[in-house]
């Protein structure tokens, strides 16, 4: 698989990551090293996690998992999670905050170093550049390669982060406004989560169906508005954009998004490893520009 450096670090990421958000929540260890060892195999080596994903967990299993070949893992986790930080009510942006968070990841990770850590969410309370001070402490004693920021807006973002990562697909365009811009303004790699809009774009709900149950869009009413006319008016007109090229819905969703300039992996997240196979083929695509214009018009911002 392609991989691209991502911003300013030496980091090469595969240009399809596998987003770790299911691990310890709907997978245990073993269904966990399974998903992982179809990952590698297909050339996914960039795996995204965090402390709060699993309660903990999804580390402990990525840490498990990869012992013994640690280095063939690009290994991306996050600090600041509203439920971890909540749990202590500490300010996850102040410095002791963060090398206490980090010197936990490293422990649950087994791993000496963090190749690319990033603050979850932005800290209201806590000046950025004292976070930005605890980071750079951390790659200086080489604790950490390199930093990104999560759900951060355009002004916000900090031509020190290697990374951004912000929600972005053919149906939820937002970042497109300030996000997009901050990122190649400062020459910082976009990792896109999402990219299937909550499944909304693998090709697999019809308008008018029910939803399959265990399925993330019947599981809450927070992907009410994923689900709605609207957008099922652009999947119907986008299933057919790419039917007419022999391609898949699923095939248009990574393979726009890999054709963005600033994106530097697309993050999606399995559960088996015939989901992670997919993914990891599904960005093979090279889009023209032409084709690129026309689903603009298809699915506009």
């Amino acid at each position: 698989m392609e991989t691209r450096t991502l911003g300013h670090s030496k980091l090469s990421a595969s240009k399809v990551g596998l987003g770790c958000n299911n691990f310890g929540m709907k997978l245990d260890a073993e269904q966990t090293r399974h998903v992982i060892d179809a990952a590698l195999d297909a050339g996914v080596t960039f795996l995204d996690t965090a402390d709060l994903y699993g309660g903990t967990k999804s580390e402990e299993f990525i840490g498990a998992a990869l012992a013994g070949r640690r280095e063939r893992a690009v290994i991306a986790t996050k600090f600041g999670g509203l439920a971890m930080s909540r749990k202590t009510g500490e300010r996850w942006g102040s410095r002791d905050y963060v090398r206490k968070a980090a010197e936990a990841s490293l422990a649950r990770l087994r791993t000496d170093v963090i190749d690319l850590y990033q603050m979850h969410f932005p800290d209201p309370k806590t000046p950025l550049e004292e976070t930005l001070g605890a980071l750079a402490d951390l790659v200086r004693e080489g604790k950490v390669r390199a930093i990104g920021c999560s759900n951060f807006t355009g002004a916000m973002i900090d031509s020190r982060f290697a990374t951004a990562q912000n929600e972005w697909s053919l149906l939820v365009r937002k970042a497109e406004a300030d996000v997009i811009p901050a990122c190649e303004r400062h020459g910082v790699s976009q990792l896109p989560y999402f990219p299937l809009a909550s499944g909304m774009l693998t090709g697999k709900y019809r308008r008018g169906e029910l939803l399959p149950a265990g399925s993330r869009l019947a599981s809450s009413s927070y992907f009410d508005a994923v689900r709605s006319d609207a957008n099922f008016d652009k999947v119907e007109k986008l299933t057919a954009f790419a039917a007419q090229r022999g391609r898949s819905l699923l095939e248009l969703a990574f393979s726009w998004l890999a054709s963005q300039p600033c994106v530097g992996s697309v993050i999606a997240g399995a559960t088996s490893p015939e989901q992670v196979r997919a993914n990891a083929a599904a960005a093979s695509w090279q889009l023209t520009p032409a084709e690129l214009a026309e689903v603009d018009e298809l699915a506009p911002r």
